[in-house]
């Protein structure tokens, strides 16, 4: 291990106070709180997929207010331009009448940036995300400039729309450590929905966490130790996604095209480090493993042509994977 005090248990307050402090705002889906916390602390950024009205914008404005972070919303429309999310050099005039250049930052120069409904956006605009995504830094005239510490791109999509929408190609959507999906609320959760924005009562966020505090966490996850049996377990995981492999099961065999690349066992093995010290562990397990694995792979996964045609996803692959793992160990 390095050099840095490893404290486990109060780590595990920390982000479990962070939980229960969300939960005060965002009604049910914790599930998607954890998963979104699980990719924070692993330092990684989300693809949050659900249909309008589920309380995407209001989760990751209320994690940026509860962790103290600066925050920006970006609205991916066709016409946006990638300088309007970099920023651009602006002509500026001096007391004396002298010129030059000056870059004007763009919102991308938050530490959680809200890329909303992504795919709306152009091909060309979505890629200048990559370079903020994977370098956390922007070039704009030849002139790199570093992105804040923390950083984090949460990025929505709508599943049901496909008018005007640009399909995240295959090298962003590996950029996103994890893809969570944003399921319906349950009636007793719609009531409670219901009578918190309705009601004249307002919970006011308050910072539990500082952004020094986040990256503390952040570097204390990577000394979460990966037994080798484990991480032979993750490595037999993927490759049981690739249909060429003697050990694929049937469904992979059947719809996948391709399976996942090394960013996929990169990101189960960083988020399952996280959800072991969520519950004061410094050792990965195989359920942490399990545990991440359906967010982690499932936008890595890609389906040929009969699985499209049949409505089979990625998730069920996933589950397959997963059940012939289990009876194979």
């Amino acid at each position: 291990m390095s050099d840095i005090a490893v404290r486990p248990q109060e780590w595990m307050e920390k982000i479990s106070g962070l939980r229960e402090h969300i939960g005060k705002v965002i009604v049910g889906q914790q599930d998607v709180v954890e998963q979104m916390l699980w990719c924070i602390f692993a330092g990684g950024h989300a693809l949050l997929e659900g249909i309008p009205g589920l309380g995407k914008t209001m989760l990751v404005r209320t994690v940026s207010e509860a962790l103290d972070l600066s925050f920006s919303r970006i609205q991916f429309t066709p016409d946006l331009m990638p300088s309007d999310i970099t920023g651009t050099n602006i002509l500026s005039f001096g007391q004396h009448g002298d010129t030059g250049m000056t870059f004007q930052k763009g919102p991308l120069f938050s530490s959680i940036v809200l890329a909303d409904e992504i795919n709306r956006a152009t091909p060309k605009t979505q890629s200048a995300l990559l370079e903020a995504m994977q370098e956390k830094t922007v070039t704009v005239g030849g002139v790199t400039h570093q992105l804040p510490k923390p950083f984090f791109v949460l990025a929505t999509q709508n599943p049901l729309e496909n008018e005007g929408t640009y399909p995240l190609p295959e090298a962003q959507l590996d950029r996103f450590l994890l893809k969570i999906e944003v399921s319906y609320p349950s009636a007793d959760e719609l009531k409670e929905i219901v009578k918190r924005t309705t009601s004249s009562h307002e919970f006011q966020v308050e910072r539990q966490m500082t952004g020094d505090e986040l990256l503390e966490i952040q570097r204390g996850a990577k000394e979460v130790l990966v037994a080798e049996e484990i991480l032979d377990y993750a490595v037999r995981l993927l490759m049981m996604t690739h249909p060429e492999e003697a050990a694929a099961p049937e469904a992979v065999r059947k719809y996948v095209q391709f399976g996942s690349g090394p960013r996929g066992i990169q990101s189960i093995i960083s988020v399952s480090k996280v959800r072991a010290l969520c519950s004061g562990r410094m050792h990965v397990s195989t359920g942490d493993i399990r545990a991440v694995a359906l967010s982690a792979l499932r936008h890595r996964l890609f389906l040929n042509f009969e699985g499209q045609a049949l409505g089979i996803t990625t998730d069920h692959v996933i589950r397959e994977v997963l059940q012939a793992l289990e009876a194979s160990a």
